[in-house]
């Protein structure tokens, strides 16, 4: 198990010590898709529901999710974050919302968790905003898709 931070020698679960660690500005944008029928997206994009506008509300929704993120994961530091920023746009030709966030902050650990928490968040807000008129909709591609600062340097994904 070497590698896995989170996993002490006794292979007990432990909230990683980044103590010594140098502050220095982080940031991670991960993305999403939420997939519906061609109706759905339509009365999405149209931002008025009996529920309000889910757009606005699913961007909200991730910006405070972010927030709060090592409320819900176990092993996550709390963290001062600087910038949230949750974008949905559509893609029409695949019938989808594909979410953005990109979180920032000056600290000793990396907001990869916070991203990938915020387009989960907002991934939700948006199937529960329209379920009524579409419960086969479709979340997937939930993932990273850049992250700089740290000790372990930049990443960026690549290929599709």
């Amino acid at each position: 198990m070497t590698g896995l931070t989170h996993i002490g020698p006794d292979g007990r679960a432990r909230m990683v010590d980044v103590g010594d660690k140098d502050v220095t500005e982080r940031v991670a944008i991960a993305h999403g898709r939420v997939h519906m029928d061609p109706e759905t997206l339509k009365l999405a994009l149209g931002r008025d529901t009996k529920k309000g506008d889910p757009i606005a509300i699913a961007e909200l929704a991730g910006i405070m999710a972010a927030k709060r993120t090592s409320d819900l994961i176990p092993l996550c530091h709390p963290l001062p974050l600087s910038s949230v920023n949750v974008e949905i746009e559509p893609d029409t030709e695949a019938n989808t919302l594909v979410v953005t966030a990109r979180v920032k902050t000056s600290g000793r650990t990396g907001v990869e968790m916070e991203a990938l928490t915020a387009v989960s968040a907002a991934c939700l807000t948006l199937y529960d905003m329209l379920k009524a008129v579409d419960k086969a909709m479709r979340i997937d591609a939930v993932e990273l898709l850049e992250k700089t600062g740290g000790k372990s340097g930049d990443y960026r994904k690549t290929g599709t």
